[in-house]
């Protein structure tokens, strides 16, 4: 019983290695606002602003649609204490956006996007020291984001939406019986829904917006089967196939964000987000067969700011130049930080640019992310985790 409780805990249905963001947090959901270090509360204009701010949707003409994708491939070590560097597998994950806006009237403005604001891929090497804890595992919540938005005056625009949310969850993770080891494969899936709002105000005409914006954290009931391999036969009557179920809430997030523009052609702006981590007190895998094997892990994640600095700089008419700085802090204490969901302190730097050929754009950048060494006093696995990670976005646009 005591393995088995030592080999299931929902910690290991969330993804490992999200190296993108704190936590397991995307925000990449157009190459665009990458290239200006997401710093967009304010400043992003097309269709894609239904992520960053639902009232910014108003800054397309008359239609707009956006389609792109990133890819993320990350690099993250484990160094147990007085022990040697591990690593995990090349792994990249390609969440993907679509964003499509239609103004049918000069002061509304209906919009439907599609992308992927959380969510990870790992895969340690096979012989890793902490494979009885997570070997490979990945996480997708699919948005499915209806938005409206209204010109309230000249200089005010508000905007709201509903979260329509899918989610899935894989685990491979290996369990150790002393003279053998044998495995576990999980999955599972859940629907949520939840809703967001922002609001822009120009502050100073042409030269200074603001811009806020609000999503509502999303609950969601995982349901999926436990798969057993290899059990050896004293522990294969409790190690039975069966149901699992979990409770996971993704947290509700707060963007204040100032957009400047100093000069004709250039666009600087700041943001700051709070990521309300707080929801990730305590994660439980469920046995509605068999509930005597749940088993809480407690992770006491913390809500964590994050600051993003970009500029835009139009070169040309058609061409413009980007680049950005983010710091996103760790939500995760050193006591409860390991290997299954390992987390650090990240600090990006990004580029990017832009092209327009008449009503069609391509937009391209690339963000280098820095995992700050992190020490973790997990029980059981000690050491530092370290890394990086290189994402490259891209983002096609057509406009009328």
């Amino acid at each position: 019983m005591h393995t088995m409780k030592k080999t299931l805990s929902l910690v290991t249905l969330l993804a490992a290695g999200a190296t993108q963001a704190a936590g397991f947090q995307i925000d990449t959901q157009s190459a665009r606002s990458t290239g200006m270090g997401n710093a967009s509360t304010a400043a992003l204009d097309d269709s894609s602003a239904i992520y960053s701010n639902a009232a910014n949707i108003l800054g397309v003409k008359k239609l707009d649609i956006t389609v792109g994708d990133t890819g993320i491939l990350p690099f993250i070590e484990f160094t147990p204490t007085d022990g040697a560097a591990q690593g995990q597998k090349m792994t990249l994950s390609p969440p993907p956006h679509v964003f499509v806006v239609y103004r049918p009237f000069e002061k509304a403005a209906f919009g439907l996007g599609a992308y992927t604001p959380y969510g990870a891929r790992s895969r340690w090497e096979d012989d890793f020291v902490g494979r009885f804890k997570g070997r490979e595992s990945s996480l997708a919540a699919y948005y499915i984001n209806p938005t409206f938005a209204y010109q309230l005056h000249e200089y005010f625009r508000l905007g709201v939406g509903v979260d329509v949310v899918r989610t899935t969850v894989e685990l491979k993770r290996s369990i150790n019986f002393v003279e053998s080891e044998g495995g576990v494969h999980l999955g599972g899936a859940a629907w949520g829904v939840g809703f967001n709002a922002g609001f822009q105000a120009v502050l100073l005409p042409g030269e200074l917006t603001a811009g806020v914006h609000y999503r509502s954290a999303v609950s969601t009931k995982y349901e999926g089967l436990a798969d057993f391999q290899n059990i050896p036969q004293q522990f294969q009557a409790r190690m039975l196939d069966q149901r699992v179920e979990a409770d996971v809430k993704f947290p509700a997030t707060l963007s204040l964000g100032l957009a400047a523009t100093p000069m004709e052609n250039l666009t600087l702006a700041f943001d700051v987000q709070m990521v309300d981590w707080a929801s990730m007190k305590e994660l439980t895998i469920q046995f509605p067969d068999n509930p005597a094997l749940n088993n809480p892990v407690e992770k006491r994640w913390v809500a964590k700011a994050k600051y993003h600095l970009g500029a835009e700089y139009t070169l040309r008419p058609e061409l413009q130049v980007r680049a950005g700085f983010v710091v996103d802090l760790s939500p995760s204490p050193a006591e409860t930080l390991t290997p299954d969901l390992p987390d650090a302190d990240r600090y990006k730097f990004s580029l990017g640019a832009g092209y327009a050929m008449g009503n069609l754009r391509a937009d391209a950048a690339y963000q280098l992310v820095l995992l700050a060494s992190t020490e973790s006093t997990g029980a059981g696995l000690d050491g530092t985790y370290s890394g990086t990670a290189h994402v490259l976005g891209v983002t096609l646009g057509y406009s009328l």
